[in-house]
């Protein structure tokens, strides 16, 4: 054997090596915010689909061949479960697929409905100590999928971890900034409940948990009795959902609109809230700034001096010009006194 066939030999075999070591898993995640979280833990390492687009409304989602074929050819498919993807143990059964299927709420106490039997909230990662859950179930199915790179993905969960206790104090502290008379958050649909038990905010939804179900005249009437009744300064849109309700009450109660709230999917790059985390801290800041009459913001505005014409500049040029009026009387008065 020649030395150039044993080169290509070794070359060949390193290559079968490296690309073995870089192997990539096909892994799914049901919805945007699900694809997020597990994307932050993978890293470079494995890339994650999601099968409801972003922006799209998990709960009424019409599964297409194309979501059927990208469940048949993964090897793990992560699912928030709690009945927010209803359709998707369908999907997976027509699927034929032969991936792990892991849910991963697994773990957290889910809030149970008090009209509908055996209905739970599955809007849990609202709550961003729950997100603690999530990523911890997401860690072990990487590790189960791909034990060779445990340590990178334990090190990415490290790292993540801490973002996400990092944000639950964050809204926490930021949510106490609302006159308590005002902690009242009202939305298109129930999808606030865990966040409104976490952070202390009471949530009144014109909805339930799930979008297809449909406003009724008693949620109306309650809605807008508790905006009277609390003088409630905004009410909020959500992203996923039309506006169209929401608007009209604010437009009947004569209230404005607070902001945008995302909810069961994160934001395209453009809006701010492009990633889970991003998410739960604007709809913080939007919902603060909006129920506290924006005291934060003018608060900021009118202690700010940038030299054009601001308080500060205001009141230097007032003393100034009491000073020129104060020595141009005492001029007068020592020359008539002469």
């Amino acid at each position: 054997m020649t030395l150039k066939q044993r080169l290509l030999i070794i070359i060949t075999l390193l290559a079968s090596v490296n690309l073995f070591a870089q192997k990539k898993f096909s892994i799914v995640a049901s919805a945007s915010i699900m694809q997020d979280m597990a994307q932050n833990i993978a890293g470079d390492l494995q890339t994650i689909k999601n099968i409801v687009p972003i922006g799209g409304d998990p709960h009424l989602h019409a599964p297409t061949p194309r979501d059927a074929k990208m469940v048949a050819d993964a090897d793990l498919v992560i699912i928030n479960g709690l009945t927010f993807e209803g359709w998707i143990n369908e999907l997976i059964d027509n699927s034929g697929t032969k991936a792990k299927v892991v849910t991963i709420t697994k773990g957290i106490t889910p809030r149970t409905s008090q009209i509908y039997k055996n209905s739970s909230d599955p809007h849990c990662w609202m709550d961003a100590s729950n997100g603690l859950i999530y990523i911890k179930n997401i860690l072990d199915a990487l590790i189960e999928l791909d034990p060779q790179n445990k340590e990178q993905y334990t090190s990415n969960y490290n790292n993540y971890k801490k973002e996400l206790i990092e944000l639950d104090e964050y809204i926490e502290t930021k949510i106490r900034e609302i006159p308590m008379s005002q902690r009242v958050l009202i939305t298109s649909h129930d999808a606030f409940a865990y966040y409104g038990q976490r952070y202390s905010i009471q949530v009144e939804a014109l909805m339930g948990i799930s979008t297809e179900a449909e406003a009724q005249t008693s949620d109306m009437i309650r809605v807008n009795k508790t905006i009277r009744e609390r003088k409630i300064p905004a009410i909020f849109v959500e992203s996923t959902i039309n506006p169209k309700l929401i608007n009209q009450i604010a437009q009947d109660n004569d209230i404005k609109i607070g902001g945008e709230l995302f909810a069961d999917s994160i934001g395209d790059k453009t809006s701010g809230a492009d990633t889970y985390i991003k998410m739960l801290k604007q709809n913080t800041d939007v919902i603060v700034n909006a129920l506290s009459g924006g005291k934060n913001e003018s608060h900021s505005e009118h202690n700010h001096t940038d030299g054009s014409g601001g308080t500060t500049s205001n009141l230097i040029l007032y003393l100034l010009a009491g000073l020129l009026l104060l020595g141009g009387m005492v001029y007068v008065i020592t020359r008539l006194n002469k």
